[in-house]
């Protein structure tokens, strides 16, 4: 069957995000109106340019209404989504390998905290790519060195000296995915771990020594979402970079308001005697009142009044009233 499958492990809740994980998985953090990790599958179909046959979540125990989203936003681009578990935290290739029954034909492996823009074509002609990003701290990622041809050399783990400024980001293509599991078998059987985990990179190291040609595919933009300030300017630049799609319905923003776009405003938002934007992502049913706001992320259902801030992430269902500062507040959270 001709066509791909994605993997997408999220099985960690996200520590560094609280208190947005504790009520919902990182990947399932609106950014702009839309899941990460629907942002994510929506991008990679569209660089993939071909059928998706299935999406593969590899989760850990997030309950009923998230696993039926995730099967939705498979469906939203024609594919069949399922659900798979990693119940202990055993490294990257333990994850590809909780999905097992996708890890056939062409896969491409995505960790979900991430988002990307790129225009680059996969190479069919390769047995895989590793996608890539210029950093200008390469000691904090795992790297790749290149030869001429752009194929890539050596996979280098949080370098110590510099070796190369081209960071993976955690987006893979596989020509074939058995052979990807044959090596994760391999590393699982021997009990080869780092740091107490088994690690994606070793198997793409022994697929390369076996003469397996990876190449390197490199991305304009790498938006990482892996603490409260990476996600609000994630949220930023989607914005931005996606400018034409948010058509602010201005029937919402009433009694004097001004909106400064590119902002998201969900459905059932009230907007009255406030300032919003740029770069403001609001949620449904949330209601603004006397407030500036800018460049912040607010989810659902949320009471905004006399409040002045920027740079913040505001959860779901939260009542504040008056203040001004930077905020990073929970769920169901009420300020006075």
């Amino acid at each position: 069957m001709s066509g791909m499958n994605i993997i997408i492990p999220m099985a960690g809740m996200g520590k560094r995000m609280r208190p947005h994980t504790l009520t919902v998985p990182k990947p399932l953090l609106p950014i702009a109106g839309k899941p990460i990790v629907q942002r994510l599958v929506e991008d990679i179909a569209a660089v993939c340019k071909e059928p998706i046959n299935e999406v593969a979540f590899v989760i850990g125990d997030f309950g009923e209404a998230i696993e039926i989203q995730l099967l939705k936003i498979a469906e939203s681009i024609g594919a069949k989504g399922r659900i798979y578990y990693q119940h202990e935290a055993l490294g990257t290739a333990h994850a590809v390998m909780c999905a097992t029954p996708a890890l056939t034909g062409e896969v491409i492996v995505a960790f979900a905290d991430t988002l990307f823009k790129a225009e680059f074509e996969l190479d069919k002609t390769a047995d895989g790519t590793i996608w890539v990003h210029k950093v200008a701290n390469p000691n904090q990622f795992g790297v790749v060195k290149l030869d001429e041809d752009k194929n890539i050399t050596d996979f280098i783990e949080k370098p110590t000296e510099f070796i190369s400024d081209l960071a993976i980001i955690g987006i893979y293509y596989f020509k074939d995915g058995d052979n990807l599991l044959d090596e994760i078998q391999f590393l699982v059987d021997n009990d080869i771990k780092e740091k107490g985990e088994y690690q994606l990179t070793n198997a793409l190291e022994n697929m390369k020594n076996k003469g397996l040609i990876f190449k390197a595919g490199e991305v304009e933009e790498w938006l990482d979402c892996g603490n409260k300030d990476a996600t609000v300017f994630t949220n930023q630049r989607v914005l931005e970079i996606n400018k034409d799609e948010f058509n602010v319905d201005h029937s919402q923003v009433n009694h004097g308001s001004k909106i400064i776009e590119p902002c998201f405003i969900g459905k059932d938002v009230v907007i009255e005697n406030s300032e919003i934007g740029p770069h403001v992502s609001i949620g449904e049913g949330t209601v603004v009142k006397n407030s500036k706001i800018s460049n912040s992320i607010l989810q659902n259902n949320c009471s905004i009044e006399n409040a002045i801030f920027t740079n913040s992430m505001i959860g779901n269902h939260v009542v504040l009233n008056g203040d001004s500062k930077e905020y990073s507040i929970g769920d169901y959270s009420t300020l006075s």
